[in-house]
């Protein structure tokens, strides 16, 4: 018997697993930016088909769409001023602390919680400069977000292969900044990819800091692809760690896809981390 072209197969396979109850465990979210050539609307149509709760990296103009949509902003954004210009540099602090006072209530008034911040890079600053002028400048913001119940969480990356020199590129400097600003409101953003990039140890990591951590990034490692067993990181390991610290967060996949159905590789990331 004819089976037809392999497309019409693939997509017959696809529906049962469409319609497939997620265990509940993770609470999925995937990163904007990495599907930026389909439109918002769609992305958020297909992803609630295959168990999105969430779009992250949203700021105000996505809002809308996500409402419609009844789909959570994880992560929100546009209030940094990029990833290398951030608070450990108080030459920044005047245009970081109007931006994030001005987003702050509206991150509140919209309903979200997390509002990412970056510490940019060294410039030659030694750690301890770069935790002194973060907490400088944070603590100008901290009161705001507090009042709101808005976390600011700021990000780790890997200075090694994507963002040279950028200072909040291991997790115990990102610990020490936390516990300096000893605040609820400030949590990091553990990415997974970038910390495997620099660091290793992930599982190890995400237990002895998890109380610190306040949002999850995923990514294949190496290449930034699929989370599939073409690279190197156990992602079910991964997520049976971070459900057993009690986490109720999002994790959000921030994966390039890699494949031509990039749509298809977000359902298999999502059924992947579906511990």
């Amino acid at each position: 018997m004819a089976i037809g072209p392999l497309s019409q197969v693939s997509v017959l396979a696809a529906e049962p697993q469409n319609r497939t109850t997620l265990k509940g465990n993770i609470h999925h979210s995937v990163c904007r930016w990495c599907y930026g050539d389909l439109d918002l609307d769609t992305l958020c149509t297909e992803g609630k088909k295959i168990g999105l709760k969430a779009i992250d990296l949203a700021g105000p103009k996505d809002w809308p769409i996500l409402k419609k949509h009844g789909l959570d902003s994880s992560m929100c954004n546009g209030a940094e001023i990029n990833l290398v210009d951030g608070w450990n540099d108080p030459k920044f602090h005047p245009v970081l602390i109007k931006n994030y006072s001005d987003m702050i209530p509206k991150v509140a008034a919209a309903g979200y919680k997390n509002l990412i911040c970056f510490s940019g890079n060294t410039r030659g600053k030694t750690d301890e400069e770069g935790w002194q002028n973060c907490v400088t400048g944070l603590k100008q913001v901290l009161p705001l977000a507090e009042k709101h119940g808005v976390v600011l969480v700021m990000e780790l990356l890997n200075s090694r292969v994507d963002h040279p020199d950028y200072q909040c590129h291991h997790t115990a400097w990102g610990v020490e900044l936390a516990k300096r600003l000893g605040s609820e409101n400030f949590k990091l953003l553990y990415d997974i990819y970038h910390m495997q990039v620099d660091e290793g140890d992930v599982i190890a990591t995400i237990r002895k800091h998890h109380r610190y951590i306040g949002h999850y990034h995923t990514a294949g490692v190496p290449g930034r692809h699929e989370i599939d067993e073409n690279q190197e990181l156990n992602y079910p390991a991964i997520m049976r760690a971070i459900v057993a610290t009690g986490f109720k967060g999002y994790v959000a996949q921030e994966f390039i896809p890699a494949a031509k159905d990039k749509l298809a590789s977000l359902q298999q990331a999502i059924r992947i981390c579906d511990v």
